[in-house]
């Protein structure tokens, strides 16, 4: 295939599928703040269970997650366990109890729980980095895709995909974002099953369930080619490895898209079973990223073709893999189908978010206190706009792999939104001075590395930029203890919501 030429079939199969996006979307619109919010409406747990999965398989899963199990081997191991304990952290600690406070987003929580207004403004502001952040990586994945479907540079690409982003969802409105996500999670599923099962076939290996019959190929790798890819700690310390899992089981546990989807169900008990499937879901993705890594790696050895440690290359590899193989267009289409869908899913529900904590948390209280209904579509609508091009701006400077720059949102989430939560359910002495004082600290670490790394080189190595919340949330908890212990403790009438409410309601 001609990579400067437009490719029509591959195109004409994500056409049609966002097509079918966008008709889904166009039955049910956007008429109010909540909904822009995802507060309005519900799915049955299984149903949920699939939006969370959708929700969560962006690019960085579908795409960077093989990526850098080609490039890096077992390193990569850190990100699948960290986002899966991310959702058993969840579905432990924070699931049914955030339900049972009946809030629609985090800054809508922290505000309640700790009766401050400065708080919520704060929390708003961190999901809003935390969703720019988030979706530069997201943007890269469109970009590199719509760069290859239409034989284009990076730069124009990114343009090209940030419009095809705004446009879906002005068209479609923002319910349909939200209750597209169930119907994505199917063409997910089915675009990257399908092609690594023909991958496997015709590398010679167990194709059925080629997450297992893949083991062969890992063996193959360190018989044939001195490749040892499932060696532990092989390029990266223990440290490293930990700290990167860690950070990742702590941000997927304070991200503000997944939250969001605890608050559309009716009881805790479909709350919980929400998780649950999505986990589920989620699994039969995770077991499959690996996969592609190690058999992206095996054919280019077989084929004599030299061995890249270009990041870009690493994005893509999922897809030059099957069109490496030989495999009909059709399959690359699905590819790139399921690629731009995960995508589009996850910068969707990020950007409304964060365009919902600007028009129901930051607008009708610090910008316009008369703001009606209307008013907060309408400043929804514009800073979704706005969102839209900071982030493509970002994205024209190529700030590392996907799978990374996704990391480094999750740090932010883990040093701030975590322990802000955490605390904010389980222990009731935790006040506004407490939590203010604990979510800045973290913006202090998250962002510490970049400020003074180069100064100071232990504080990267002790916080990489991708990795910090393993010291960092920790340290964010013992600072919001400690300084809320020495302040004012929070008022009697919270303390019994979170004991009688929260702890003692039984489930429904």
């Amino acid at each position: 295939m001609d990579p400067s030429a437009v490719q029509l079939l591959p195109l004409a199969i994500v056409a049609g599928m966002f097509a079918l996006f966008i008709v889904s979307g166009l039955r049910t619109r956007s008429r109010q703040t909540s909904e822009y919010g995802f507060s309005g409406g519900y799915s049955s747990r299984l149903g949920n269970g699939a939006a969370i999965a959708s929700n969560w398989m962006s690019a960085a899963s579908f795409m960077g997650l093989a990526g850098m199990f080609y490039l890096k081997g077992y390193y990569a191991m850190a990100f699948v366990v960290g986002w899966t304990g991310g959702y058993v952290l969840l579905l432990v600690l924070m699931a049914s109890q955030i339900r049972r406070f009946g809030k629609y987003t985090a800054p809508d929580f922290v505000g309640f729980r700790y009766e401050s207004e400065a708080a919520r403004t704060l929390v708003a502001c961190i999901s809003i980095l935390i969703t720019v952040i988030y979706s530069v990586a997201q943007f890269r994945g469109m970009a590199l895709l719509v760069s290859w479907l239409f034989g284009i540079a990076y730069i124009p690409a990114v343009v090209l995909a940030a419009s095809i982003v705004v446009s879906l969802i002005v068209v479609s409105g923002s319910m349909g974002v939200a209750r597209n996500q169930k119907l994505q999670y199917f063409v997910l599923i089915v675009t990257f099953i399908l092609p690594l099962m023909l991958l496997t076939r015709k590398l010679g290996y167990f194709w059925i369930l080629p997450q297992f019959g893949y083991g062969a190929a890992i063996s193959d790798l360190q018989q044939q080619f001195g490749f040892g890819w499932s060696e532990p700690f092989s390029r990266v310390s223990l440290f490293h490895w930990l700290a990167l899992c860690f950070t990742l089981m702590f941000g997927t546990a304070g991200l503000p898209h997944v939250l969001s989807r605890f608050y559309m169900v009716p009881g805790i008990r479909d709350a919980r079973w929400g998780v649950v499937w999505g986990l589920f879901f989620i699994a039969l993705i995770y077991w499959s990223a690996p996969a592609y890594g190690v058999l992206g790696r095996l054919f280019e050895a077989r084929s004599g073709i030299p061995f890249s440690t270009d990041p870009a290359n690493a994005d893509m590899m999922i897809l030059t893999a099957v069109s490496n193989a030989g495999l009909p267009l059709w399959v690359v289409g699905l590819l790139v189908a399921g690629g731009m869908s995960a995508a589009f899913s996850t910068v969707a529900g990020l950007m409304l978010n964060g365009s919902s904590s600007f028009s129901y948390d930051i607008y009708p209280r610090l910008i316009n206190p008369a703001a009606s209904e209307n008013d907060k579509v309408y400043a929804a609508k514009g800073f979704f706009l706005i969102l839209a091009l900071v982030v493509m701006a970002l994205t024209f400077k190529p700030w590392g792999m996907i799978a990374e720059i996704a990391a480094l949102a999750f740090a932010l989430a883990g040093n701030t939104l975590f322990p802000a939560f955490l605390l904010g359910i389980w222990w009731d002495r935790a006040n506004a001075a407490g939590v203010i004082a604990g979510m800045l600290t973290g913006l202090l670490i998250t962002f510490l590395p970049f400020v003074a790394g180069d100064a100071l080189p232990v504080v990267t190595r002790l916080l990489p930029p991708t990795s910090s919340a393993f010291i960092g949330a920790p340290v964010v908890i013992i600072v919001m203890v400690c300084v809320s212990l020495l302040t004012t403790a929070p008022s009697e009438s919270i303390r019994q919501f979170l004991a009688r409410d929260v702890h003692e309601c039984t489930e429904d």
